[in-house]
Formats: structure tokens, sequence, C-alpha cells
């Protein structure tokens, strides 16, 4: 433990960071006259303890080693959400400790699975403390994506390395400044995303729950209907439009602004993006039509969008009911679970970046078959791609899909229906929040689930959220000797 003093001085720092964000909702508590004190008292032990981390930890020269990195980042994300689920375990809303660390969890890896029945009457810092959540779970994961998984080489990840250092050694100046210019983007998307929430309806406290959760591509809202609770095309629009902002990679805002003006139209995975996007709504528009919906065509194109736009994103906003539409959207949207947003960027699953270089190796294979002699370099974002690193792509996916029927195995052991088992283990392995059927679908939540079925999930949440192998490895007993 005495080699990880850095790993543990950081994650004091967070806990610090964390109390002091507590006192943002015992604001919204006096505010609105809560009569609870919930938020200062977790605020107060969550920064007490960080102090300690900082002050046993003290070192002349951090530095973190790729073993280390592996362990802060699992260590980082469990961390917070143990501490997150403090105000949850002391609010008036009694939350057994398996309930206050699933929300926590749900919060801070952006799923958007909640247990809370009501949330319309829910205290007013509870929905805040969510949305709070989420924002910070979003704005981490995209520093680790910018900064950290590529130099730990996760599933392909190395593709998005910035210019700087070439190893972990260096990391922490490079996070700080990456994380900086960051924040600042986030800040400005969540303010201006608040702004427009408010002009189309939407009261001063519902604006700024929900633009926290629109840029994190969290999903978790203050009302039980979720969007469709305002019953605003407008506001729906609006969503749709920071969703996606919120699923384009950090990177190219970053590249923008250090003079890349034409980033947004030459970015590969971008325009891959906006092409499964457009596609995705066409065939939800025309199963729609086909299957007779009674809404207009107007309202058809603004369901299949919204929905469309909310599962890929991993979101999990919803405004209707889709598990009525039939069978076919529900294999469709689990679908488009899979296969999330961009890499680099607040949205969830395997990444659109994976799925094109699947494409790119098969269309390889195929010339190899018709051509043996050839030689075919593939590349990508005009960078060669290595077959090491297409081998990584491909475990990848493997692994995903693997640990998916695993999780979908052990939810069926635990009671769960078939139905519920599979969309409850793709939510939460892709991050989505809303799972399918009477239990976890769109109308539903996760409250009466076994505990055992909750823990299960929290740790497809965080699995998801890493990467995989950020977390996997550390059950390796040779990542410990080593």
């Amino acid at each position: 433990m005495i080699a990880n003093k850095t790993v543990f001085f950081l994650i004091g720092i967070l806990l610090v960071i964390l109390g002091f964000f507590m006192l943002i909702p015992y604001g919204v508590q006096i505010f609105y006259k809560e009569n609870s004190h919930s938020f200062f008292s977790a605020s107060l032990i969550t920064v007490f303890l960080g102090i300690l981390f900082i002050l046993a930890n003290l070192e002349k020269d951090f530095k973190l080693n790729l073993q280390q990195t592996f362990l802060f980042s699992s260590f980082a994300w469990t961390t917070i959400a143990i501490f997150g689920s403090l105000p949850f375990l002391l609010s008036p809303i009694n939350f057994s400790i398996s309930e206050a660390f699933f929300e926590s969890m749900s919060g801070i890896t952006t799923t958007g699975a909640t247990i809370i029945t009501d949330l319309d009457n829910a205290p007013k810092s509870i929905l805040i403390w969510r949305a709070l959540m989420q924002w910070l779970g979003g704005v981490g994961i995209v520093v680790m994506a910018i900064t950290i998984l590529p130099l730990l080489s996760v599933g392909g990840m190395q593709l998005f390395k910035m210019e700087g250092p070439d190893s972990t050694e260096k990391i922490l100046p490079r996070t700080i400044e990456v994380a900086t210019i960051i924040i600042l983007i986030y800040l400005m998307l969540t303010a201006v995303c608040g702004f427009f929430y408010l002009i189309c309806g939407m009261s001063f406290f519902d604006s700024i729950a929900h633009s926290m959760t629109t840029i994190a591509t969290g999903g978790f809202s203050t009302h039980n209907q979720s969007i469709g609770f305002f019953k605003n095309s407008n506001i729906e629009i609006i969503a749709s439009i920071f969703i996606i902002l919120g699923s384009i990679p950090f990177i190219a805002y970053l590249k923008f602004i250090k003079g890349n003006r034409k980033i947004f139209i030459q970015d590969v995975q971008i325009k891959g993006l906006i092409y499964l996007l457009c596609i995705s709504i066409l065939i939800m528009f025309f199963y729609l039509f086909l299957i007779n919906d009674s809404s207009s065509i107007l309202d058809k194109i603004r369901i299949s969008s919204f929905n469309v736009v909310s599962i890929l994103s991993g979101t999990g906003y919803v405004t209707d009911d889709f598990s009525l539409w039939g069978n076919f959207s529900l294999i469709f949207f689990i679908l488009l679970m899979f296969i999330g947003g961009c890499a680099g960027s607040t949205a969830c699953g395997i990444k659109i970046f994976r799925f094109q270089m699947l494409f790119l190796f098969l269309i390889n294979q195929i010339k190899k078959l018709i051509y043996p002699n050839s030689i075919n370099i593939i590349k990508y974002n005009n960078q060669k791609i290595s077959d090491n690193f297409i081998n990584s792509v491909i475990i990848f996916i493997f692994s995903f899909l693997f640990i998916f029927f695993f999780i979908s195995l052990l939810l069926s052991l635990t009671g769960l229906d078939l139905l519920t088992s599979i969309s409850g283990a793709a939510s939460a392995i892709s991050n989505v929040g809303p799972g399918l059927g009477e239990i976890i679908g769109p109308n539903g939540n996760y409250k009466s689930i076994p505990d055992i079925s909750k823990w299960i999930l929290c740790f497809g949440m965080l699995l998801g959220r890493l990467e995989l192998f950020a977390v996997l490895v550390l059950f390796f007993p040779s990542f410990w000797r080593n």
C-alpha cells in the first residue's frame, strides 16, 4: 500500500471535492425548508476522511505508473459511489444500503437507473444531488477517456491519445491542463442547455437539473414521466440537440479551440454518429408507420428522433413507453444500447469507432480472400491501424458481449424473468438506465428487484463505464505481483 500513496492521495482530493459539492444540495435543503441536514453531515464526513487520506499520503514527488493508474481508475469511481451514497442513507427517504449504493453508482456512472418510485414528490435536494452526481461522472469519464484510457491501451482507446506524454508517469500535469479546458467547455454547454430549457417552459430548478443530466447523457429526471412530463416538443428538440453535443468526442472541441475549424465535419467517428442516428431514426419512423401508430407524421418523426437519440447515447430519457411498440422496437433498442456514442464523450456503450474498426477489418479480410497477394493498409481518420490495435478492438467487443451474457445469467439466477435479466444487463453494462418489460421498463424502476440483483447491476455499471479491462485487470493476481 505504501507504493500506492499517490493513488490514495488523489482519492483524498476527490473526496474533498465531492464533499464540497454536497454543500450545493444542502443549500437547496435550506432554500426549500426541507428540515434536514443530511447533506451537511455527509459533507463533513466526506471532507474529513478526504483530508485524512491526503495527510496520510503526502509525498514530495507524485507519480503514477501503469499499475497505479489502473488502480486509481477503479478505486476513484468506487470510492465516489460509496461516499456519494451517504446523502441517500441520511435522507428522510428510507434507502437501504443496497438502494443507496445503487442510486449513487447509477449516478456517477451516468447510467440513470433509479430505485426512487415517486420522483415528483422526492426532496429537491435529493433530485439535485442525483443530477450533480451524473454531471460529475460525465466530466470525469471525459477527462479519463482523453488522458488515462489511451495510455492504458484499453480496447483500442490508444487511438485517441493526444499529443503529450507517452507514459503514465507524466500524466498528472497533463490531466490538470486538459481537465481545465474540458470543464470550461462542459460548463458552457450545461449553461446554454439550461438556458434553452428555461425559455422553453421548464422551471428554474428543472432546467438546472435536466441540463446537467442532458450534457452528461445520464438521464436522471426530476419527474416520474421523465422528459415526457413536460409534454413539450421544443424541450424534446433541445434535449436531443444537447444529448448529441454530449455524445461528440470532447477531443474534437479541444481541436476546434486549437484552430482545426473543420474537425466536426472531418472526424470519421462524428460522421459515423450522424449517419447512424439518421438511419436509426428512419428505421424507427417507418416501423411506427407500418404498425399504424395513431400519431401524426410529425409526431412519428419527433418520437422516433427523441427515443433513438436518447437510447443510442445511453441517456435514457423517455417520452413514450416504447415497450408497447412491439418486439421489433425492443430488439432494435437493445442493439442501440450496445452501440452507444463516440469514444471520448459522455456517452456509453461499445462505442461507434469500434464498430467502424470491425467493419474495416471485415472488408479487409474479404479483400484478402479475393486478392490473396495484395497488401491492404487499414486507416482510420488518416491514421494507420496496426494488427495489434484491431485485435484489441475485437477482444473488447467479444469481452463486452460475453460479460453481458454472464450478467444476464447471474440476474436470471436471482429470480428475474428473461426480459428483465437481458435488458437489465444490457442497460447496466451500456450505462443506459431504463430496461425493458413491466419491472424496469420506461414506466418502471429498479426498486422491486432483489438486493443481490442491484449489486450485480452496480458491478455491471462500473465495468461498462470504465471500459471493462480497467476493472477486470485488478482481479488477476499477476497484476498485484508486478
